[in-house]
């Protein structure tokens, strides 16, 4: 088995809750019966090497020195990345944007490492409408960095994908719900 489908598998068991009688709220505010509870996949030692490895190669080639996105969901996989890309001497460096400006210490809200007018992929975990990483990749613009495209584990199939587009920004999940259910 591949790393893809090893990751793959490791979703289906240990994170998709489906639930017929059950709805779970997103954070797009819709509904749904199905929920993937990724967290137990980016903390879980196999999930986030493979998670890192997965994305290290969809990556590897395209110069990007700088990777991170929303708070919490791209945490880990940037912190991943930034370990692997390091051992494989292709050094990438992370960053996350808060959801709101920190009111003490540098009170900043994008923190790591990220310059101005970078080349930027953006990380999340599980990808709905896109909203919330629209307003994350809206703080890094105006750093004048280019966001060159987001990568998520999961693609709800919700609408992100025409929204990333009309931003002029390739979407490339490693997965897409319909994978799944």
């Amino acid at each position: 088995m591949n790393n893809h489908e090893r990751l793959k598998h490791i979703i289906n068991e240990t994170a998709l809750i489906h639930s017929p009688n059950k709805k779970f709220k997103l954070a797009s505010g819709e509904e749904s019966n199905h929920f993937f509870d990724l967290k137990r996949v980016l903390l879980n030692p196999e999930g986030i090497a493979l998670i890192a490895r997965c994305i290290f190669e969809k990556i590897k080639n395209t110069g990007v020195q700088y990777v991170g996105g929303l708070e919490i969901g791209s945490i880990p996989i940037a912190a991943a990345l930034c370990q692997l890309s390091w051992q494989k001497n292709q050094p990438i460096f992370g960053f996350f944007v808060r959801k709101e400006k920190k009111e003490r210490g540098t009170k900043k809200r994008i923190e790591g490492n990220l310059e101005p007018n970078k080349k930027v992929i953006f990380l999340d975990d599980v990808i709905t409408q896109g909203n919330s990483v629209r307003t994350a990749i809206d703080e890094v613009r105006s750093l004048n960095c280019k966001v060159e495209r987001v990568i998520s584990i999961i693609d709800r199939e919700e609408g992100a994908a025409s929204q990333f587009e009309e931003m002029g920004i390739k979407f490339d999940p490693l997965f897409k719900k319909g994978e799944f259910i």
